[in-house]
């Protein structure tokens, strides 16, 4: 088998729904593991995913559909998963295959809550799959844009650089180009922080602040995410790049932006509750910024948004007070 090998997609939502639009320009034919077998008639039915980008069309003849993780995972031979982050433990609980001898790619933008933990290592350590067999997708690519075909960059991150020129051949496409990266860890930590950050911008919106002031915000926050990716995972790294600053700034400005939004309505007094309810969807952020805040507690560094939106979410300070101190903090 020359790798990648049989591909399969793992989750149904927008994001696995726009890597299989990806993937399927160049695969003859892949696997996609989706939870619920009503989701699966559907798309059989129509030819579309029923829930997600429900104006993408698909040849359903070239996709073996599956709601049973085992059969999806036996049958590939790089799997990767595109499922929320909370949501991923509650999937592989039933997974009685072994993942060692599969190839992983995460396009999972999140961590895993309660083990603080980001998904190159939770596979490695929970899994035992080699670190030269994982890599991570990265840049700033939302789904809702790949569906209309609008140009997207993708970066892959693996240790492994034999594997770059397959990964490329997998996913690049006249909407899609490619680059690649051997910082697996800092583009994680990347991916992570910068949800958290577009949660702080959508409360600044919310509360009113202007251009200038989000300005500011976001120039600050590409430090701060440096300044934790170098303390927490070492090595030279350039964080102006599309897979750290692109990501970031998409992540801030898009209308496509979940985290923007939830923050947007704390921002204009939601509760948390009723802003996660009202959305009906997943902010990576929230979870993100629980995480990160933790896990900072070992290293130290000076993150003054993190903590502003962590009080926010967590310690119920008032949006309007924590912002107005954090306006002090940023240069």
């Amino acid at each position: 088998m020359s790798f990648p090998g049989k591909i399969a997609i793992m989750g149904g939502g927008s994001w696995a729904t726009a890597i299989a639009k990806m993937v399927l320009v160049n695969a003859d034919e892949i696997i996609w593991y989706m939870r619920r077998p009503e989701q699966i008639a559907a798309f059989k039915e129509n030819g579309r995913n029923p829930s997600y980008l429900t104006d993408v069309n698909f040849d359903t003849s070239r996709i073996f559909f599956t709601s049973k993780i085992n059969e999806a995972v036996e049958k590939a031979d790089t799997l990767i998963f595109a499922t929320p982050s909370p949501f991923l433990k509650s999937h592989l609980k039933k997974l009685r295959v072994p993942l060692y001898n599969k190839f992983i790619i995460s396009a999972i933008k999140g961590i895993v809550p309660d083990q603080n933990m980001i998904l190159s290592d939770f596979f490695r350590e929970e899994y035992g799959v080699p670190e030269e067999n994982i890599a991570v997708l990265a840049g700033p690519c939302h789904a809702e844009e790949v569906a209309l075909e609008r140009l997207a960059y993708l970066t892959f991150a693996c240790k492994d650089r034999e594997k770059y020129k397959p990964l490329e051949k997998m996913f690049a496409s006249h909407f899609v180009q490619v680059n690649a990266t051997d910082d697996v860890n800092g583009v994680e930590y990347a991916s992570v922080m910068k949800n958290i950050v577009a949660i702080a911008v959508g409360i600044c919106h919310g509360l009113k602040y202007g251009d200038n002031f989000q300005a500011v915000l976001v120039a600050n926050s590409i430090q701060e995410i440096n300044r934790f990716c170098n303390a927490v995972y070492p090595q030279p790294r350039n964080t102006s790049e599309s897979a750290y600053l692109g990501d970031l700034l998409v992540t801030c400005y898009s209308k496509f932006s979940r985290n923007r939004l939830f923050g947007t309505m704390v921002g204009k007094g939601y509760s948390v509750k009723a802003a996660q309810m009202e959305m009906e969807m997943i902010a990576e952020g929230y979870y993100a910024t629980k995480c990160i805040h933790e896990i900072n507690d070992r290293y130290h560094v000076n993150l003054p948004i993190v903590e502003a939106v962590y009080d926010i979410l967590y310690n119920r300070v008032s949006p309007v007070i924590a912002i107005r101190e954090l306006t002090e903090k940023l240069r």
